[in-house]
């Protein structure tokens, strides 16, 4: 009777926690990186609050005056679900197995059997336990990668309102051609890593995506810098976070919190992708990419091109109206 009722006051808390958090991009990703300070051994943590950033950031980018002249509202308004749906999904997951751990250190025994009670894949409850046991930060950073990108596959990516009115459609086509969309790696300097993401579709590409941006991170060259930035600067949704840094004259995107409201998500019954996917081999290897700042200059050289195209096709289309 006391285990069933420390059990439900657990389950109390890390749904009350997780829920508190999960409100919007800038409450989530604040939640990852106080998470990794209190357990910098929790790699992904940290992992997980710089790619959270780049969701807010692709967020705001859709008000900015080129995106709102080039899309539609009804485009825009389905790419900020799209990053709003997945971003709430993987928090909705995650942050319950990060808090669960946070119970486990405070009480000195494993408490992963609760994360069935959050319909956490069979695959995370034997991560988790084999991570109690050996301490191997590495293999957790690579679980939870494996385990984000599968739990948004069904509900997001597969889900046929997502497939069909943004997958299918010109904007994502025609970026995913051009490959111009990057996760970027923020420095307050002039150095900005990160690595392109093509395909995002396909679920082994994300996988492979995160275990790049992984190595980069946690490389000597790289965290340090990032680590900083991450401490130094807050989120606030807006590129100019880290734009400030690079001296670029290009329109500064608003703050998340002035141009979007609270998305209210409904969640749907949760399947375990584990029993019915299981593991690819190919997504236990090790990724290990150069260290180069390289991304970030040539995002910055598409976004200019894509810039000149905005202000060349809307002089045209003026001129044609006052002709």
């Amino acid at each position: 009777m006391c285990n069933d009722l420390l059990s439900r006051s657990y389950i109390h808390y890390i749904t009350n926690k997780t829920k508190e958090h999960n409100r919007d991009n800038i409450s989530r990703t604040k939640a990852y990186f106080s998470f990794y300070l209190q357990f910098p051994e929790i790699k992904w943590a940290f992992l997980a609050s710089i790619v959270s950033r780049n969701a807010g950031w692709n967020m705001t980018d859709l008000e900015l005056e080129p995106f709102r002249y080039l899309l539609g509202t009804k485009e825009r308004q389905r790419l900020f679900i799209t990053y709003e749906r997945a971003n709430w999904l993987i928090f909705s997951d995650a942050f319950p197995q990060l808090l669960i751990y946070q119970l486990s250190r405070q009480y000195n025994k494993p408490l992963f059997h609760l994360l069935s009670s959050f319909k956490v894949s069979t695959y995370m409850v034997k991560e988790w336990f084999h991570f109690w046991k050996h301490l191997d930060e590495d293999r957790l950073v690579q679980a939870l990668i494996i385990n984000e990108q599968n739990v948004i596959q069904a509900p997001v990516i597969k889900q046929s309102f997502f497939k069909q009115r943004v997958f299918c459609q010109p904007p994502y086509l025609l970026q995913n051609l051009l490959i111009m969309n990057a996760v970027l790696i923020p420095t307050m300097s002039q150095q900005l890593y990160g690595c392109y993401v093509h395909n995002f579709t396909n679920l082994t590409n994300r996988i492979e995506l995160g275990k790049k941006l992984a190595s980069i991170i946690f490389s000597p060259t790289v965290y340090n810098q990032t680590y900083e930035f991450a401490k130094c600067i807050e989120h606030t949704g807006s590129r100019y976070d880290y734009e400030r840094f690079l001296h670029l004259s290009m329109p500064r995107a608003p703050y998340l919190r002035m141009v979007y409201p609270i998305i209210t998500h409904r969640d749907i019954i949760r399947k375990d992708w584990y029993k019915s996917g299981g593991i690819k081999r190919k997504w236990l290897k090790n990724q290990n990419v150069n260290i180069s700042s390289k991304t970030g200059k040539t995002f910055y050289q598409k976004r200019q091109f894509m810039y000149v195209y905005f202000h060349v096709k809307r002089a045209i289309t003026m001129k044609n109206h006052f002709s």
